[in-house]
């Protein structure tokens, strides 16, 4: 039930099959964002992401066939967040005295629980879908990288395994399984609610 809940709210803007590069990029926007932002915690570092990805989507890959962009921009924009990351980590060790400061700020700026759903009508549907995406979001953010990756690729953004093992870097295999131990995490931690 949460998992559907949490799918009917990600995949009324999935893309279809792209018609133009323009229309493809408007309709990955605001999950590619929304991805971006649970693994930075910081509204403009996901902003910068998203729009390097899609810059580089254009510049690079704009004459690929359509089929082709789902996948590269994932991939694309899995590299531009781990670089993110590696980045993140050696200024932690750099400047470490400022780590506790920097979370402050970080808890305080996250906005992911503020976005609202245009979508939805009732008002006490949308706040229990809303405390069921809140707790999934939190449950995502606890999980590995690599199990975050599998989960948001495959249910989130729909990616058959090849593409999302293309998009990650790895084996069809290693998708299969970083996604079970995700789910298997996300019903530990929601207390079965996931199938």
């Amino acid at each position: 039930m949460l998992l559907s809940a949490l799918q009917d709210l990600v995949t009324d803007d999935r893309p279809t099959a792209p018609v133009n590069l323009d229309a493809f990029l408007a309709s990955v926007e605001r999950r590619a964002f929304l991805r971006a932002q649970r693994a930075t915690r910081d509204r403009d570092e996901a902003l910068d992401l998203v729009q390097d990805a899609m810059l580089q989507l254009a510049r690079h890959y704009g004459t690929r066939p359509g089929q082709e962009w789902p996948a590269l921009f994932q991939r694309i924009l899995t590299n531009r967040i781990r670089d993110w990351q590696r980045r993140q980590t050696l200024r932690r060790r750099l400047f470490f005295w400022r780590d506790a400061q920097d979370e402050d700020d970080m808890d305080a700026g996250d906005g992911i629980a503020r976005l609202s759903d245009p979508t939805q009508v009732d008002g006490a549907t949308a706040l229990v879908q809303a405390e069921q995406v809140q707790q999934v979001v939190a449950a995502l953010g606890r999980l590995p990288t690599r199990q975050r990756e599998a989960f948001e690729l495959r249910v989130w953004e729909g990616l058959p395994v090849a593409e999302t093992a293309r998009a990650m870097g790895c084996s069809e295999g290693s998708v299969k399984t970083h996604l079970s131990r995700a789910m298997a995490s996300l019903r530990d931690a929601l207390d079965g609610e996931l199938p």
